[in-house]
């Protein structure tokens, strides 16, 4: 007894809900996410309103479209629209001749003008088929447990399948009075196909959903892992300017003393220990770089600047790209940081110019404002098809990076003669620059 009240519970947990489950629409493309609710909607109209049979009982047209609509039910509360068509399978079973036997000939329909005999019994119906079991009845059925199997689980949707032939069984049972047709055979395959057909389709969708998840998360993994590397190959660049920044200060706290006659006892002790705290930051800071610098990574190669950066348009030409440089205001040595990305930025954006956009000419423009820097890379429309990239837009978040670090803005975009251009503002105090600059 406990275990059938489990089951029952079960079932009464798996079946008997009122809740709301819209039928999905399709993602792609936009114009076509209703094509679903269309189809439905179409098919419950054509099984609705041409119900087949011949000599056709007047409750056969009503039932078929009341089940028609239990069908566009279904596209939003599947259950509950299950339940109403088995209550019409048995209502159907009761009331929905479709025709009378071909074996069977009635005077009245022969000769019209005959007075009609006495009424038949209903067994006389036997050979006949009851509404439920038509093929618009078998079909809008099976659309209905097909619409159910989409949104439930394949035991829920098991579960609905055997009611439903234990309903028809039912009927046929004590309605048809044990008349068991092939057509009422015919109906518990064609319910179970749309099950399965059901239950396939809604774990292909479940498998694509997860998919795109998947997706998701490893195109976010791959932009967090890609922000982290350049984060470190920035941290791993600025590592000899703020070194060299370091040894400056504790070569200068070291010989100041020596600098003033008769240096008092505090001002040597300050001394000492400025000098004492650069080397302890010196030695964390090459620490620190040891755990970011890869093994192949060159740790002794000196940082560009944009003292460079003539060299790097003359490589550039050389690789037969039509550049022009401009540069506006009065040039004047800048922090190694901000001259460092400066460099860094223009050698991006010219390598993704000569990447995505062949043939294109290039324009290199450098303004020093009094107290930022700005610069503009901008390429007209390739001549030919740019190859594919894996790398796509890696540079864009390495340059942005650098742009941020300084508290500066980067903006990208295409042009309207069909280029990119990349802009970028980096503040800059032009004293602290030369002061910096050693």
């Amino acid at each position: 007894m406990s275990r059938l009240r489990r089951v029952l519970g079960t079932l009464r947990a798996d079946l008997w809900t009122m809740a709301a489950d819209p039928l999905p629409r399709m993602a792609r493309p936009r114009w076509l996410s209703r094509l679903p609710h269309v189809l439905v909607i179409l098919y419950a109209l054509v099984m609705g309103m041409f119900p087949d049979g011949e000599g056709v009982d007047p409750t056969v047209p009503l039932l078929a479209m009341v089940q028609a609509a239990i069908l566009v039910i279904a596209m939003s509360r599947p259950l509950p629209a299950w339940w109403a068509s088995i209550a019409f399978t048995v209502i159907g079973a009761r009331t929905g001749m479709t025709y009378f036997p071909q074996s069977l000939t009635f005077p009245w329909m022969i000769h019209p003008g005959t007075p009609r005999g006495p009424a038949l019994p209903r067994t006389l119906y036997a050979d006949g088929l009851a509404f439920p079991w038509t093929g618009s009845g078998i079909a809008l059925q099976a659309g209905v447990l097909f619409l159910l199997a989409l949104r439930v689980r394949p035991r829920v949707a098991a579960e609905a399948l055997a009611i439903t032939t234990l309903a028809a069984v039912a009927c046929v049972v004590f309605i048809l009075e044990g008349n068991w047709g092939g057509d009422v055979l015919l109906a518990v395959l064609v319910d179970a196909i749309a099950v399965a057909i059901g239950v396939g389709v809604r774990a292909l969708r479940m498998a694509r959903t997860r998919l795109e998840a998947q997706e998701e998360l490893t195109a976010e993994e791959r932009a967090r892992r890609t922000l982290l590397e350049e984060r470190n190959r920035i941290a791993r660049e600025l590592h000899d300017v703020v070194a060299h920044h370091m040894s400056v200060i504790s070569i200068q706290a070291q010989v100041a003393p020596h600098l003033v006659e008769n240096p008092p006892d505090e001002l040597r002790e300050n001394l000492a220990g400025i000098r004492e705290n650069a080397v302890e930051a010196l030695t964390e800071l090459r620490r620190v770089l040891g755990v970011l610098r890869a093994q192949d990574t060159p740790g002794d190669a000196p940082q560009p600047t944009l003292d460079r950066l003539d060299e790097l348009l003359a490589n550039v030409r050389g690789a037969g790209v039509a550049l022009t440089a401009e540069t506006a205001g009065e040039p004047r040595p800048l922090s190694p940081g901000v001259e460092l990305s400066a460099f860094r930025i223009v050698q991006e954006a010219l390598s993704n110019a000569m990447r995505h956009a062949p043939g294109a000419p290039v324009a290199v423009r450098l303004c020093y404002h009094p107290h930022a820097l700005t610069i503009r890379v901008v390429n007209g429309a390739p001549a030919a098809p740019a190859p594919p990239s894996p790398g796509a837009r890696h540079g864009l978040l390495g340059m942005r990076e650098r742009a941020a670090m300084l508290g500066g803005d980067l903006v990208t975009g295409p042009t309207p003669d069909g280029g990119y251009e990349v802009s970028v503002f980096l503040p800059v105090d032009s004293q602290k620059g030369i002061e910096a600059t050693p």
